[in-house]
């Protein structure tokens, strides 16, 4: 009676070590796809700095500062806390809103990122994993042509690539043993434009002076993580 406890105690012993193996390493791979919001910066563009510098009445033009997009990641874990991850990103949108219902077609803007960098992960007991990351790689921000009648023309197409660099982190909640949600990630995105030079290109050099050289943008994602 005395040997089958005990080794009743060590296969549960073992089956629990088993357990808690499995629990906290993490999978060698895994891969992230989801919905973003960008939130950028205008560096100083006002809805009235662009009235008055086109010549249009107050009010005639506003500015949109969020973008939708997706946000996709492929990261390699070196152990079950360090890894490495690809970051790839995609914003869409309308700089420039306007009351006026004649309008058809204001200008369009993109913004694709494309960053690597180090990633840490906290693997718990639970359900719950943090992680936070650094990123660094380009950013490339490109502005259709718009065509406004009446108003000021048309602008040029313009694209500009810029160094970027994120850091931030998330939380991803298992609900398959392979399978996550990413319930919230959250990254400061910094990007080296320079809005004087980018909007000078789309509608006319030395129309405007004194924006940012830089933009200060915050980035939210969610979605679905697999690993492999």
């Amino acid at each position: 009676m005395t040997r089958f406890a005990v080794a009743a105690l060590a296969l549960v012993l073992i089956s629990g070590a088993s357990v808690f193996a499995q629990t906290v390493k993490n999978p060698k791979v895994q891969v992230f796809a989801g919905y973003s919001l960008l939130h950028a910066d205008n560096g100083g563009l006002t809805a009235s700095t662009i009235n008055t510098t086109l010549n249009q009445p107050a009010g005639a033009f506003g500015l949109t500062s969020n973008y939708s997009g997706w946000n996709a990641e492929v990261q390699y874990n070196l152990n079950r806390w360090l890894g490495v991850v690809g970051d790839f990103a995609g914003h869409y949108g309308n700089p420039f809103t306007s009351s006026n219902i004649l309008l058809t077609e204001l200008p369009k803007s993109n913004q694709y990122s494309l960053m690597f960098g180090p990633v840490l992960t906290y693997k718990t007991l639970w359900k719950v994993t943090p992680f936070v990351h650094a990123l660094g790689g380009l950013d490339r921000q490109h502005q259709d042509a718009g065509s406004i009648p009446g108003l000021f023309g048309s602008s040029a197409y313009v694209t500009d690539w810029a160094v970027a660099v994120a850091a931030g982190g998330g939380i991803d909640y298992k609900v398959f043993p392979h399978m996550s949600v990413r319930v919230g990630q959250v990254d400061y995105l910094y990007t080296g434009h320079d809005l004087n030079a980018f909007y000078n290109d789309a509608f006319g050099r030395g129309l405007f002076k004194n924006l940012a050289t830089k933009e200060n943008n915050l980035r939210f994602s969610t979605g679905i993580l697999i690993k492999f």
